[in-house]
């Protein structure tokens, strides 16, 4: 069967709408009779990923658009809950705690959430700073997307799970501390405002990528690179996570879990993000997420 990615984009009077991309062609889902928005259809992935791969087979027949001719938007505009694991690559933990690592026998995975629906935007979307803050940074990371309910599941079965992968960048307030409180972090405050979850270009079915724990993973801002790292060195790797987070809450299909980021992000020497900036982050077999910088308010 063709390959394909599952996408957004904006129709002519700006609303979403779902396709799917084959080859540089887009192909509009409901125009090819299948109703339902991205997030829709993953609530049965099982039977609607044959369905797109047969759609993807007759892309010719369908009538399609060029890609450089739509706007995208997120893969899934409003995914309910974004899982973030914090401190999940080995050289990230040394670098944010002046040299320490944690001994993984030691320890376990470590989430915070995100409000997806608020966070998530697509690819050129832009990132507005908050005023709030003088110091957004940036984080690269392969995501994750649920396909079907999952509840205590083993590691060992955990990537079935999975519908597909997508590049997420987990965008950072360094400077939200608690003020006044034994807790010295807010993850609300440093992880959640308005835009804080770039989120796309697609969706690649799990099928296209056979080893998520082998992905090249890039991030620059304007033309300087920043990260450069590769899935193998997750601390807790994609099937542990899953076990962990299934074994406390049940993940719902349109579901996403933010894996991770390597070293290279500003904080450790006061890089952040300033207007007239371009984020562009690039994960092998997915492709680049590129978004600009404004000031917000």
């Amino acid at each position: 069967m063709a390959s394909y990615r599952l996408l957004n984009y904006a129709g002519v009077a700006g609303e979403p709408r779902p396709g799917i991309l084959v080859g540089d062609s887009v192909v509009d889902l409901e125009g090819a009779g299948i109703a339902g928005s991205t997030y829709e259809l993953l609530q049965n992935w099982g039977e609607n990923d044959p369905l797109l791969s047969a759609l993807a087979d007759d892309a010719a027949a369908q009538g399609s658009r060029p890609l450089a001719d739509v706007k995208l938007l997120a893969p899934i505009l409003y995914p309910p809950v974004v899982y973030n694991a914090a401190a999940n690559y080995v050289d990230h933990q040394k670098e944010m705690s002046g040299g320490k690592q944690l001994v993984k026998e030691d320890t376990h995975p470590y989430f915070f959430l995100k409000a997806g629906p608020h966070c998530v935007i697509g690819p050129e979307a832009d990132i507005r700073l908050p005023a709030v803050s003088d110091f957004i940074d940036w984080e690269a990371e392969l995501a994750v997307v649920i396909g079907k309910p999952a509840r205590n599941v083993k590691a060992k079965d955990a990537l079935d799970y999975i519908a597909g992968y997508t590049i997420f960048n987990d965008l950072s307030a360094r400077d939200m501390k608690p003020v006044g409180r034994t807790f010295n972090v807010h993850w609300f405050a440093h992880k959640n405002f308005d835009g804080s979850g770039p989120m796309g270009p697609w969706m690649v079915p799990a099928s296209d990528i056979p080893d998520p724990h082998d992905i090249d993973i890039k991030l620059w801002v304007n033309d300087e690179l920043k990260q450069d790292s590769n899935s193998k060195y997750l601390f807790f790797n994609i099937n542990e996570q899953i076990e962990y987070i299934s074994a406390r809450m049940t993940m719902r299909p349109g579901d996403v879990i933010a894996t991770g980021t390597p070293s290279g992000v500003g904080a450790p020497y006061g890089g952040r993000l300033k207007p007239g900036d371009t984020v562009t982050i690039e994960i092998g077999g997915i492709g680049r997420l590129v978004n600009p910088v404004v000031q917000g308010d």
